[in-house]
């Protein structure tokens, strides 16, 4: 068996590239998990996801687990203003269920698959509500799964997050909580 050697680094934006592969993989993973509009992921990439929302946040985190050198996975949150959420793709959530101006967002988790027994999941999703946990002016918390992605959905379940709604006919399942679980 091989000898694994997890370190979790913290990646200021500027170094987000870093994410690129991980972040195409990901959407890779949701396509071939779908069955509601798989399609739909064909135009999904780190340049049309992870860079438009990175630049459209007030304050992101990054955070990539690597086995030596090798990137195995990662987590991207941040804390966006909630208007960011309804734009030509869809409305994400009922605006007006919202009070404060800005949410947060668990908004893409990836770890592969051989790495996926080592705790490594929980660990990321930790340091995500840890983080989103430091914003007092944040009240709401977000997750997106892609339909298909039982798993991820279990697992947000799992760690106290509640299905709130389905959009897109069903190609998205929207999560949420009113307040960060504690983990």
């Amino acid at each position: 068996m091989k000898k694994i050697n997890l370190k979790y680094e913290i990646l200021p934006d500027h170094d987000m590239e870093l994410c690129r592969d991980l972040c195409n993989e990901l959407m890779v993973y949701q396509k071939s998990k779908a069955s509601i509009t798989p399609e739909l992921f064909d135009t999904m990439s780190f340049e049309t996801r992870m860079v438009p929302s990175v630049y459209k946040a007030l304050h992101n985190f990054i955070v990539v687990v690597k086995d030596g050198d090798e990137i195995v996975g990662y987590v991207y949150s941040n804390i966006s203003p909630k208007e960011v959420y309804s734009n030509e793709f869809a409305t994400f959530f009922d605006m007006n269920s919202v009070d404060k101006e800005v949410v947060g967002c668990l908004s893409q988790f990836y770890i592969k698959k051989e790495y996926r027994q080592y705790g490594v999941g929980s660990t990321l999703f930790n340091m995500s509500m840890n983080w989103l946990r430091e914003f007092v002016d944040v009240e709401d918390y977000f997750i997106y799964v892609s339909n298909g992605n039982d798993d991820a959905l279990e697992f947000y379940k799992r760690k106290g997050f509640s299905v709130s709604h389905e959009i897109l006919g069903g190609f998205i399942t929207v999560l949420r909580s009113k307040k960060v679980i504690q983990s």
